[in-house]
């Protein structure tokens, strides 16, 4: 059965896009511990991420590092924080997590409640950052 990352990348399931190649996916997190948290998700479906061939994880992992860049570019945070936890879906993906503070919690069981039109705005905004 395919994963709800799939489904999103299969344009059945509406998301938050920040940024799309062949073979990768960014969006913002809908479960935000932060505005701006977004995920760095592989199109292939695979469970771990350590199950990536070297490639396609290198591949991720520069993927991922675009997406960050264009956060510290136009959210300024203090910088973004990588979590790579991979138990809430069974589809390979990092979290990108921007920092403001350094007393900010970064654990992905703290909630940040994000309207649908800031989530919009700020994918708009990171989005018009990204350089792949």
């Amino acid at each position: 059965m395919a994963t709800i990352f799939t489904k999103i990348i299969q344009g059945e399931i509406p998301c938050y896009k920040i940024a799309e190649n062949d073979t990768h996916i960014a969006f913002l997190d809908i479960n935000p511990v932060a505005e701006g948290h977004s995920l760095v998700v592989p199109k292939k479906e695979v469970d771990y991420l350590f199950d990536l061939s070297d490639s396609h994880f290198a591949e991720t992992m520069l993927f991922a590092k675009k997406i960050a860049r264009a956060m510290d570019e136009t959210l300024k945070p203090i910088r973004t924080g990588i979590i790579l936890d991979g138990r809430e879906v069974p589809h390979a993906h990092i979290h990108l997590v921007p920092i403001y503070k350094s007393t900010q919690s970064v654990s992905l069981g703290k909630k940040n409640d994000v309207s649908k039109e800031r989530m919009k705005e700020i994918a708009k905004i990171i989005s018009a950052g990204v350089k792949l």
